[in-house]
């Protein structure tokens, strides 16, 4: 496995693999990686003749406030589970190799980034959205695998990669939980033992909304209360937000007659906040 920390080291690979006719699959990650991520590697193992993946922790998505010098770093492990994997090449440069001296160039998607996570976050998309970019360019990949946990991240990828004519296929992967439920994520190792077992209570409200919509419930405020009732039931978790969007465009919907996410953000402790959704894609009769 190559290991790049320059962006000239994975262009001259990529150049080669090129000249052979070889497909090329891209694994955006920031590190740290876990099993939800060894299935996104699986995948594209499985679909293209080479995989990179980007071990990278992007530093314009996240806020002032936010969790930027401490997020969980342990390249050596990421290297270990990649090569173990068949990763071909892993790209792990620092920040001044991505964002040169003068940087002024930022990529966004407007409407789907004002609703859920953009509200709290309101810089975390164009971030995002910019990084993305360059690792699209840098690598030239066929496709790149992104996992539903960060449902409005795939959505607005997605959205980009359309409107600004990527030559890309953007393939979304499912959910990757624990055995109790919970959502796989870096920030899980923030959690103490006691905060990992009342976060499952995400996990429950959501199977219930699902259940409620894919029962044939179309208000959307009925299943928001009730996901909402769950989590509140829990001393412990402190609620973002719970949302009911419309998966085309994100936005808030007040009754379900077609693709709707699901998704919720709540605070465990003080500084812990986690991610999860369900997607319901058809609308049901």
């Amino acid at each position: 496995m190559i290991k790049a920390t320059t962006i000239d080291e994975v262009k001259k690979n990529v150049r080669e693999w090129k000249k052979q006719g070889l497909t090329i699959g891209l694994v955006p990650t920031m590190g740290y990686l876990h099993e939800g991520h060894a299935s996104l590697i699986k995948r594209a193992r499985g679909e293209c003749d080479k995989v990179i993946v980007s071990d990278f922790v992007n530093p314009i998505q996240f806020g002032p406030k936010e969790d930027l010098a401490t997020y969980p770093r342990d390249f050596e492990a990421d290297c270990k589970l990649c090569e173990g994997l068949g990763t071909d090449l892993i790209f792990h440069p620092e920040p001044s190799e991505m964002y040169l001296d003068g940087f002024h160039s930022y990529v966004g998607v407007d409407t789907l980034s004002t609703e859920l996570c953009g509200k709290s976050r309101p810089i975390h998309f164009n971030g995002v959205c910019t990084v993305v970019s360059k690792l699209f360019n840098i690598t030239e990949a066929d496709k790149a695998y992104f996992g539903q946990k960060d449902a409005q991240q795939l959505a607005i990828v997605k959205r980009m990669v359309r409107d600004l004519n990527f030559n890309i296929e953007i393939v979304g992967c499912p959910i990757i939980r624990e055995e109790s439920g919970l959502a796989k994520s870096s920030r899980n190792t923030y959690l103490t033992e006691e905060e990992r077992k009342k976060a499952l209570v995400l996990h429950k409200a959501l199977t219930v909304g699902e259940e409620m919509v894919r029962s044939g419930e179309k208000d959307a405020n009925a299943v928001k209360k009730a996901v909402t009732d769950i989590i509140e039931s829990e001393p412990l978790a402190r609620v973002d937000y719970v949302e009911i969007v419309d998966w085309n465009e994100l936005q808030k919907v007040d009754k379900i007659d077609g693709p709707i996410l699901t998704a919720v953000a709540v605070y465990f402790g003080d500084k812990v906040r986690l991610i999860d959704n369900f997607i319901v894609e058809e609308a049901v009769k």
